[in-house]
């Protein structure tokens, strides 16, 4: 296996984990400043907007896959994440999974600026 064969999955995962990690910074500092309601409105705001820029840095530097696939593996890291390290170690419940503009929401939004990142840089490329 060549060294271009390892990095690229570890290349988009670290990606997907950075988008991860600004949005969970964002939910903690949201939730620090403000009330619970505020917090998560202004995460389902913030979060396209993170996807959107992480999306475009990938694309415009790797672009080693398509945009759905992007979108796939951004989304699926990002529920994974927050299923695994946010609902069982840090809130230890899955009560954050009933709400939409908490979890669904984001996770949609995330999913179509990633997704919509990918078709416009390779449309312009």
């Amino acid at each position: 296996m060549s060294l271009t064969k390892v990095w690229k999955p570890i290349i988009i995962l670290m990606h997907a984990l950075v988008l991860w990690a600004l949005c969970g910074a964002v939910m903690f500092l949201g939730r620090e400043l403000f009330s619970m309601k505020a917090a998560l409105i202004i995460h389902l705001l913030v979060a396209p907007v993170i996807s959107y820029l992480i999306s475009l840095l990938y694309f415009k530097k790797f672009n080693y896959t398509t945009p759905l696939q992007t979108a796939i593996i951004f989304v699926s890291v990002v529920i994974l994440m927050d299923f695994f390290i946010v609902a069982l170690l840090i809130e230890k419940s899955f009560e954050m999974f009933a709400s939409v503009i908490g979890t669904w929401g984001p996770f949609a939004l995330i999913f179509m600026a990633a997704y919509l990142t990918g078709i416009t840089v390779k449309k312009r490329s």
